[in-house]
């Protein structure tokens, strides 16, 4: 079979890299080995041929005058962003000798990984890096910066992560976007809603921001930041009041439904309204249309569980498509997550047995904490598939660990991002586009294969293919070190215990290039809960030390601060991923910060001014937009965003970097900032 990367003129299959629920089928069309247009696969299941922008324009960041080619060494200060080029092989030779010194001086738990999901490739992200640090008995990262809270909750009601399937949603005729700019961060799920509102369906959005996604409802529902599980446990008291509750499937396939009913006496729609900002007639409507109308199906987004109480509020709302009985019906149910309907052979692709002994864990969310460290400190930093200096919580605590001269900090990435400049050595990355990797999707059901379809940018290398090269210079002799990419994905799709991939295998993936995960449709007689059942109330939540029914718990009010902070995402970035990039900068424009006309009036703030955002962490400068996309009390930024071009645009030097009520999670939107007018 022809290699893609061969044809030099046409067009070949590919798969969107980002982390992103939709995973796009991708079409590339080439001219003379390179990319030139990139488009959506029509034939694909889900996204049938629909791309947004970020894809859409993703060959002008890979062709990038700015892309990195060559290794980099540092020659000044860390943070100035002064570099030599230097060779593979005496990056690779300075890095190992290095982490040797500090080894024999300290040991391995001195040495700390950071990375997340920038590639969401599996070999990428979670492959031969893991082999690396187990072998070399590191410290191990913790990577709970974006979705284990809710999770955690999630899976406490439901036993795992598993949802409504997407390709089920055309009979779906009511959604709810709880939580989620959908428009921006998953936009088939919106086309979705548009093409089943075309047969009657409506949709709700409740959101802290009248976004897009809030802007293209029937109906939006303004909500306080944090209080999403109150205004759930209000919906849940009309419920059992008015006996819209679904009898006949409560006591056939949940647990707890009798105390349940008991508790949420408590959250009548008065106390309610008080808590959320939602008034009392709105709580009494929205209950009234869940109950009433089926299918129903609740889209859980990512920014609920983002707070100190974000475990719970996914717990809590998780609980509500039982109550109405939708999980029987198609296009019925939730989606927090579908990714246990695609987990791999995670043992066989990581490799734990290569861990000696178990070693200290950091939490993600707690870098800055780490760096400062001053007993048994982390000597050496390796960071890929992220830019923890921006997306990092408590920003300027991390960039002044950063900065410690003491620490040896190597940074693989395709930029020299706002990280790489406090590096001492940066490597140039490959893009998704020169890798072969799989992909699984944490929304839909499908999974991917991706091979090559262009050339090796300049003398960019792959996440394995260095990992490779540091584990032959620390003389780790070991098989998993020899793998090559093609045996890797197929140890991970072997010896599965997952059964809904049992069709799928490598030498299938490359004959089909993406595969649905099969026996998806039973999920209530293949619960993974305790009892076996939907857990309304929880055994294990009882102890771990946390209320075994859902229960509002207001957030931290860490500051006396006056107003409620939510840094939310833009449409045209991924995080920091395409913030370096003209076209994407040109389509984003410039950042703004959403306040409500009433805090406006009383700071003497008007309307597109410059305005200063600060609290004792940090501060930012925006242009403000007054209006009544956001409640009193709150403000909203979009877009994460560094400082390295001077402009004060550090949004998470203003977020806490307290650690969530469930699995670790961050807390990015529960902090407490004032506002000003710059004169």
């Amino acid at each position: 079979m022809q290699s893609y990367i061969d044809v030099k003129n046409g067009i070949v299959p590919s798969v969107c890299s980002l982390d992103c629920p939709d995973q796009c089928g991708l079409l590339i069309h080439k001219e003379d080995g390179k990319i030139v247009k990139i488009e959506g696969d029509p034939e694909h299941p889900v996204t049938k041929g629909s791309i947004c922008n970020k894809v859409r324009h993703m060959a002008e960041r890979i062709y990038d005058k700015n892309r990195l080619t060559t290794p980099l060494k540092r020659i000044e200060k860390k943070g100035d962003g002064q570099f030599v080029p230097i060779s593979w092989e005496e990056a690779i030779t300075t890095i190992t000798n290095e982490w040797k010194k500090i080894i024999t001086e300290e040991g391995p738990e001195a040495i700390l990984p950071y990375s997340f999901y920038a590639n969401m490739g599996k070999l990428s992200s979670k492959g031969m890096d893991r082999r690396f640090f187990n072998r070399l008995g590191s410290s191990q990262l913790d990577r709970t910066i974006c979705s284990v809270a809710g999770e955690a909750g999630y899976n406490y009601t439901m036993g795992g992560r598993y949802g409504t399937d997407p390709e089920e949603m055309t009979e779906t005729k009511l959604f709810i976007f709880w939580g989620i700019n959908a428009v921006s961060t998953n936009m088939h799920q919106t086309m979705i809603a548009q093409k089943a509102k075309k047969n009657g369906a409506k949709t709700i959005v409740i959101d802290v921001h009248k976004n897009q996604t809030g802007r293209m409802a029937d109906w939006f529902i303004p909500i306080l930041p944090g209080t999403d599980g109150a205004l759930a446990l209000g919906i849940m008291h009309i419920l059992y009041k008015e006996k819209l509750v679904h009898q006949a499937f409560l006591e056939k396939y949940t647990i707890g439904h009798e105390a349940l009913g008991e508790h949420v006496k408590y959250y009548n729609p008065q106390i309610v309204s008080t808590i959320t900002g939602v008034p009392e007639e709105d709580i009494y409507k929205l209950a009234r249309m869940y109950g009433d109308i089926s299918p129903s199906m609740i889209r859980i987004g990512n920014g609920l569980q983002h707070h100190d109480n974000g475990g719970m509020i996914v717990r809590t709302i998780s609980c509500l498509p039982a109550l109405t009985g939708q999980w029987e019906l198609k296009g019925g149910g939730a989606v927090k997550s579908n990714s246990d309907y695609l987990t791999h052979n995670i043992a066989a692709l990581e490799r734990p047995e290569l861990q000696k002994k178990p070693t200290r864990k950091f939490n993600m969310n707690l870098l800055g904490q780490a760096l400062l460290k001053e007993q048994q400190p982390i000597r050496s930093l390796y960071v890929y598939n992220s830019n923890p200096a921006v997306v990092a919580p408590d920003a300027n605590k991390v960039q002044d660990g950063l900065a410690r001269e003491d620490l040896f900090t190597v940074v693989h990435d395709l930029f020299l991002t706002d990280t790489a400049l406090f590096a001492d050595i940066v490597l140039p990355a490959t893009s998704a586009f020169e890798n072969t990797d799989f992909y699984a999707s944490f929304w839909h059901h499908y999974i991917h294969l991706q091979e090559p379809v262009i050339e090796t940018y300049g003398d960019s290398k792959s996440n394995p293919d260095v990992f490779r090269l540091l584990a032959q210079a620390m003389d780790f002799d070991e098989q998993p070190f020899l793998d090559e990419d093609a045996k890797m994905i197929d140890q991970a799709l072997s010896d599965l215990s997952n059964p809904h991939l049992s069709e799928v295998s490598y030498a299938a993936l490359k004959d089909q290039r993406y595969i649905k995960a099969s026996g998806t449709g039973d999920l209530l007689n293949h619960l993974k809960t305790p009892s076996g059942k939907i857990e309304l109330y929880s055994e294990q939540m009882k102890a771990a030390g946390l209320p075994a029914l859902p229960t509002y718990i207001p957030i931290v009010q860490d500051s006396d601060y006056p107003l409620l902070y939510v840094p939310a995402i833009n449409h045209n970035f991924m995080n920091t991923i395409f913030s370096n990039n003209e076209k994407h900068i040109q389509l984003e424009k410039a950042p703004k910060l959403f306040i409500n006309r009433h805090d406006a009036e009383s700071r003497g703030i008007e309307d597109k001014s410059t305005v200063r955002i600060w609290n004792e962490r940090g501060e930012c400068i925006f242009t403000v937009s007054v209006g009544e996309q956001v409640l009193p009390g709150v403000v909203v930024s979009q877009g994460i965003l560094g400082d390295s071009s001077g402009q004060k645009h550090l949004v998470n030097a203003l977020t806490p970097d307290r650690i969530a009520d469930m699995g670790g999670g961050a807390t990015f939107f529960s902090g407490c900032v004032e506002v000003e007018s710059v004169i």
